[in-house]
């Protein structure tokens, strides 16, 4: 059975430290992020979706926590074709436009070429540190099953690489019907990490809860069932705390599909309060048990 790391996709969250989930003494960046590397073996840094990261604070990361702890990086949304606001882009590299927000298109290649680049080599000192888990890719919703985007999959591994790149889609026609064995097949064929999810069904972004490994991790993210998904006020969105039922009945599930790979890594997304903590914490114990 490979190995199971289980923490959330935040640490830093301003609901989080308004619950009470650190206590008094962890008054600074630095003790906050000590106190839940003591809690937790793994976490996922979400900030830079919206803004890349600079290499000293990724060396700060790697120097304030321990050894075997792992944080895994969500990609800058304009790798993933996300709309992005000028202002997030490297000062040197924004295109000339009076648009807000722009897509891969709107920067010349070179540009682009660099946005990669650069994104990509500030994470060296979680490399060096070897607390480098892996690169979180999600693609927006209207990232549908077809060739180009499998091809650019293909693509994004090749950037990537050696570190690891893992995928995460938001459109359901890629397990529809029998596009669920064909994506399947083209993520093993390959090799590439696909991020299974727990998350509310019946809207165009539902995937829903396949729990197959594609390569030697997996990735599992846990979304909550809010009754307001649709809700662009994020607390609304992924404000949900599991039941000790429900998680109950996601543990052999998880062990079953550590069985395939070689290390599995879940994440707690339900970033409202402390819910991702608590949860995070009654999974790893509810795992030790089983």
């Amino acid at each position: 059975m490979g190995e199971i790391k289980v923490g959330t996709a935040s640490w830093t969250d301003k609901t989080l430290l308004e619950s009470g989930w650190y206590p008094a003494s962890a008054d600074s960046a630095e003790k906050r992020l000590g106190y839940y590397a003591g809690k937790f073996p793994l976490v996922e840094v979400d900030a830079t979706y919206y803004s890349p990261p600079a290499e000293q604070t990724a060396a700060l990361w790697a120097q304030r926590t321990p050894p075997g702890f792992t944080f895994n990086i969500k990609a800058f949304s304009l790798l993933t074709g996300h709309p992005t606001k000028v202002s997030a882009i490297y000062k040197d590299l924004r295109p000339e436009t009076e648009k807000k927000n722009v897509y891969p298109d709107d920067l010349p290649p070179q540009a682009y070429e660099d946005v990669w680049t650069r994104f990509l080599s500030a994470l060296d000192p979680l490399v060096e540190a070897g607390k480098l888990g892996a690169v979180l890719f999600q693609f927006p919703p209207w990232f549908t099953i077809r060739k180009s985007n499998k091809q650019y999959l293909l693509e994004v591994e090749r950037r990537c690489r050696p570190l690891r790149a893992v995928f995460e889609f938001r459109h359901a026609s890629w397990f529809e019907g029998d596009n669920r064995e064909e994506t399947l097949d083209f993520l093993r064929k390959h090799r590439l990490p696909y991020v299974c999810v727990d998350m509310p069904q019946g809207h165009r972004s539902s995937i829903p809860p396949v729990l197959e490994a594609s390569a030697e991790l997996s990735v599992v993210r846990f979304h909550g069932h809010s009754d307001k998904w649709t809700s662009k006020n994020i607390y609304e969105k992924f404000g949900y705390l599991y039941s000790t039922r429900e998680l109950k009945q996601w543990a052999p599930k998880l062990r079953k599909l550590a069985d395939q790979a070689g290390e599995t890594h879940v994440l707690m997304n339900n970033c409202y309060s402390d819910y991702a903590q608590r949860n995070a914490g009654d999974l790893l114990d509810l795992l030790d048990e089983s």
